[in-house]
């Protein structure tokens, strides 16, 4: 019973990695394996084949219909949502963009919506990720 408070904590792990670093990460490992599919059209379609294993939105989009429309099929299939602020932010985690001489990301482009259909490897951050997803639906239930 002594551990539940430190499981509802948002730092977790020596790192000091929060939910966000850990999304990060855990993204940039489905980029390497090629486990990751970005934009909207192409989103929706794994979406409807139940092939996602989850599924990160950016709240920042211009047209709201897409919030709804991505909202209602992750709920519909049972498949994890996280929304993050900025696509931007979004599109350079999933590597829309060119990384310049000293590593920096340059001319990012903006992405609404991604969703990880393979993992990768198995990590820190993606242990994170699941106790996120465990802890949020004991929370709704």
């Amino acid at each position: 019973m002594a551990a539940a408070p430190v499981v509802s904590v948002p730092v977790v792990g020596d790192g000091g990695m929060d939910l966000m670093d850990a999304l990060r990460e855990t993204l940039k490992n489905a980029v390497v394996v090629d486990g990751i599919t970005k934009g909207l059209r192409e989103s929706v379609k794994k979406l409807d084949k139940r092939e996602a294993l989850m599924c990160v939105l950016a709240e920042s989009t211009d047209e709201k219909n897409i919030i709804k429309l991505v909202e209602a099929l992750c709920k519909e299939h049972g498949i994890n949502l996280i929304k993050i602020d900025d696509a931007k932010k979004l599109g350079e985690w999933v590597g829309l963009c060119k990384i310049d001489k000293e590593g920096q990301a340059r001319k990012v482009v903006r992405c609404s919506c991604a969703v990880v259909s393979d993992f990768g490897r198995e990590s820190q951050a993606l242990d994170i990720i699941n106790e996120h997803f465990k802890r949020s639906t004991t929370v709704e239930a």
